[in-house]
């Protein structure tokens, strides 16, 4: 067992591990405890709302994080158990900050508060910090440490930083808004939650006692998404052509379908070329500046990738469409330069069909939008909320959501794995929303209230209380 100091860090083996947040015995006076883990990426802000493990979302999409619960000991010590496998966690992820907040006082009125993070093998004692009496005083949130990645491996650091204003400050500085308010209880569920491991030893000033094996746990099953709401009526496409083996190809719309300001991209005749294997299109109807629909169809089951070429014949990054999908289908989006007219290069195997169009056909994200695979969405409006979900159930499956404003600077809104929701804000004007996935997906805007004003991507106030 190793015990550090605030301001020490440590390296970690990678290895999974339990955390616990311990507190001393309750009494008068004594608040209660709500421990957290915060998923930061290389910006040292959460993502989205599945980047936040507490107690109404106890399960990252990933499985990487989990909070199990808590268990008490013969001596009163209380005791908070979170799961953390970093094998799982995505690349994107840089630290993982281990938070608490206190309800009904300060965590001056805490006794013997520290963390320590164990191994989920062995039960050995990796780390301890346990916070002193002057570094806690009438603060009601608090971040204990944090694991951070360092040369390839991960280290954790004693931070011990309070935050005077609560979960506010604290949501500040990572990210997002909170809102705490008290719920009625909701009703017990039927099923019991699992096991949380035992209580472990209280670190020892010095010399370092051994470690108790804990029991082993069994981390939560994440829940699934709710039902979609019923689907809010939308222009019907024209009629989808098929290729000459009998597959979907996308039709052309020609309908204006969303309020997007002209300068988004220029108006032109949709354009359409079949093909097999690779080859390089030529789009002779697009030569000004500016944003265009690329829809793909691929026939069979290999790698697709559509990008667009300069002036020197060199592909522009990102690519418009990459995937290994069968029978893919999918839409994407180009910034045409405006050096001629434009070229998109295909690599694939068997046939596709490659459809080019103004931005103008692009949905309207005015109300709900729901879909399947890649695509591309417009919005220009006022602030709004925007409820995503999508439904996975591969190890693989990616969900990403990105804006895209007209001078081309991009910033990812969201992305997650496997089955999850989240709820990001978009602030007021007219932007592109492209999603890269392969599987079913919906977005639903939500009014803003008018006290509410939050930044690009922020998480909207959701911390608060359901047990």
């Amino acid at each position: 067992m190793t015990q550090i100091i605030k301001g020490g860090n440590l390296p970690m083996r990678g290895e999974p591990m339990r955390v616990a947040v311990v507190r001393g015995a309750a009494g008068p006076g004594v608040p209660e405890i709500d421990p957290a883990a915060l998923l930061l990426d290389d910006s040292g802000k959460v993502r989205g709302r599945s980047d936040l493990i507490f107690y109404n979302q106890r399960s990252h999409a990933t499985s990487a994080v989990a909070l199990l619960g808590n268990a008490r000991g013969e001596d009163g010590r209380m005791a908070d158990w979170l799961e953390i496998d970093p094998g799982r966690i995505e690349p994107e992820v840089e630290r993982i900050v281990i938070a608490a907040s206190a309800e009904g006082g300060a965590f001056g009125d805490v006794p013997g508060l520290y963390v320590e993070a164990v191994s989920t093998a062995t039960g050995e004692r990796l780390v301890v910090y346990s916070v002193d009496d002057d570094d806690a005083t009438t603060e009601t949130a608090y971040v204990l440490g944090e694991f951070y990645r360092r040369d390839g491996g991960w280290k954790f650091r004693a931070v011990g930083q309070g935050y005077d204003s609560g979960l506010p400050g604290l949501a500040a500085d990572y990210g997002f808004t909170v809102e705490v308010e008290e719920e009625e209880p909701e009703a017990e569920s039927a099923a019991a939650p699992p096991p949380a491991p035992a209580l472990p030893e209280a670190p020892p000033p010095a010399p370092p006692l051994p470690a108790t094996v804990m029991a082993t746990a069994a981390a939560p099953v994440p829940p699934g998404p709710a039902a979609p709401a019923t689907p809010a009526a939308v222009p019907a496409p024209a009629e989808k052509p098929v290729s000459k083996t009998g597959a979907p190809l996308l039709g052309t719309i020609t309908t204006r379908l969303n309020s997007l300001p002209t300068d988004f991209g220029p108006d032109f005749p949709v354009f359409s070329q079949e093909g097999k294997g690779e080859d390089i299109v030529r789009v002779d109807v697009v030569t000004a500046a500016g944003f265009a629909v690329v829809d793909v169809v691929r026939l069979g089951e290999s790698l697709i990738e559509v990008a667009a070429l300069n002036h020197r014949n060199k592909e522009m990054s990102p690519s418009v469409i990459r995937s290994w999908t069968e029978d893919f289908s999918g839409r994407g989006i180009v910034d045409h330069d405006g050096n001629g007219p434009l070229r998109l290069r295909v690599k694939a195997r068997g046939e596709w069909k490659i459809t080019v169009s103004p931005v103008s056909v692009l949905r309207d994200v005015s109300e709900r939008v729901e879909g399947i695979g890649p695509d591309v969405l417009a919005y220009a409006g006022p602030a709004v909320d925007l409820a995503i979900r999508h439904r996975n159930r591969r190890d693989d499956a990616w969900f990403e959501l990105e804006a895209i404003r007209r001078s081309g600077s991009r910033r990812r809104l969201y992305s997650g794995y496997k089955s999850g929701r989240s709820t990001v804000a978009l602030t007021r004007g007219a932007r592109l929303l492209v999603i890269q996935c392969d599987c079913p997906w919906s977005i639903t805007p939500r009014e803003v209230t008018p006290h509410h004003n939050r930044t690009e991507g922020e998480i909207p106030p959701f911390w608060k209380r359901l047990r």
